[in-house]
């Protein structure tokens, strides 16, 4: 199905203004953003209006129980300029389940799919030419109803906004492992993309900081033992020549990038293994030498490796010149993405 949108744009680009060889991670915004309203159980006012702040009354329903969702997505270009997505028809099969899982609608995926295509096509000269760079896409909904009451609100605004961005990480990442807090527990909302479980994770993420850390990597809620994912990351364990990361379980995020490092690995010939994993098994790793690599995925971070992990008074070292396979992991997908390396998968789709 195709939607009529209503365009608004704006009477002066900012995009001169840009500095795309200095862009701090998620403060630059380009020029316009899509909008639409679910009202009386239908999605309308589908328009891209210039971006701008949004009217909120105080007691709107997302403030005070915490009825928000978000995706996080990329856009690249390749040497032709066309500006290209990765997978996006998964991002929005993700946004959907995140919404059934907070009570909240569905979005038609087309109408999803035809609301990103469009506004990127808008703004891809906002995509950053720099390798590593790329226009960072945020889709996101929240509830507007104006009632204080503990129920699902009847009325949501759903946007996207888009903004160029530098890679998220510059450095191999120090990661401190929580045996105090936890991140979600299976039955929660640990895999839905909602705001609260990353609230929960700003206090843990600010003691981990203070400690030289620069974020947290979640234990389980029951057990505080079995690995759930970082931060702003899923994790991967190269433990001899097996490849680990913890299954999906209810509480662990699904990932499109770790979805994807595992079919990447798979089609290399890689053994990958999804399982649980515990906090000890990769201490002890780490001790006798069978612990290769530890990185992190995620859409920002793309691929992070990892220089140190702590928990409780243990600390390891990882010798970063034996991360081969994270190494290719980045390049292999960042290739993919600007179509430097074949896409075998049909994973890019063009805006």
């Amino acid at each position: 199905m195709s939607y009529k949108f209503q365009v608004t744009k704006t009477q002066e680009s900012s995009l001169s203004k840009v500095d795309f060889n200095n862009i701090p991670f998620g403060k630059t915004f380009s020029d316009h953003m899509f909008v639409a309203d679910y009202i009386h159980g239908e999605w309308t006012n589908l328009s891209i209006v210039p971006v701008a702040k949004i009217q909120v009354h105080p007691g709107n329903m997302a403030w005070h129980y915490g009825q928000a969702i978000f995706e996080g997505m990329k856009a690249t270009r390749d040497a032709a300029g066309h500006a290209l997505l990765f997978r996006p028809e998964l991002h929005a099969k993700r946004m959907n389940a995140s919404a059934r899982r907070m009570c909240m609608p569905e979005l038609p995926e087309d109408l999803f799919l035809q609301a990103i295509h469009t506004l990127v096509d808008m703004e891809k000269a906002w995509i950053p030419p720099a390798a590593g760079s790329a226009l960072y896409i945020r889709p996101f909904m929240i509830a507007m109803d104006e009632t204080i009451g503990v129920k699902a609100s009847e009325t949501y605004k759903f946007i996207i906004f888009v903004m160029p961005v530098g890679p998220y990480y510059t450095n191999p990442v120090k990661l401190l492992a929580q045996d105090t807090y936890v991140r979600a527990v299976v039955g929660g909302v640990g895999e839905a993309k909602t705001a609260g479980n990353y609230a929960a994770s700003l206090l843990p993420a600010t003691m981990a900081r203070k400690e030289g850390y620069d974020q947290v990597m979640w234990l389980d809620g029951v057990h505080k033992k079995y690995i759930q994912e970082v931060g702003t990351m899923n994790i991967f364990f190269v433990i001899n020549d097996e490849v680990v990361t913890p299954n999906l379980d209810g509480a662990i995020l699904d990932g499109i990038t770790r979805n994807s490092m595992i079919a990447l690995f798979k089609d290399k010939g890689y053994k990958v293994t999804e399982r649980p994993i515990t906090i000890d098994e990769v201490m002890d790793a780490g001790k006798n030498g069978s612990l290769i690599e530890v990185f992190g995925t995620g859409t920002a971070a793309v691929v992070a490796p990892v220089s140190h992990l702590k928990y409780k008074d243990q600390v390891l070292e990882l010798d970063m010149n034996k991360r081969n396979l994270s190494k290719w992991a980045y390049e292999t997908i960042n290739g993919i993405r600007n179509r430097t390396i074949e896409d075998k998968f049909g994973w890019i789709v063009e805006a």
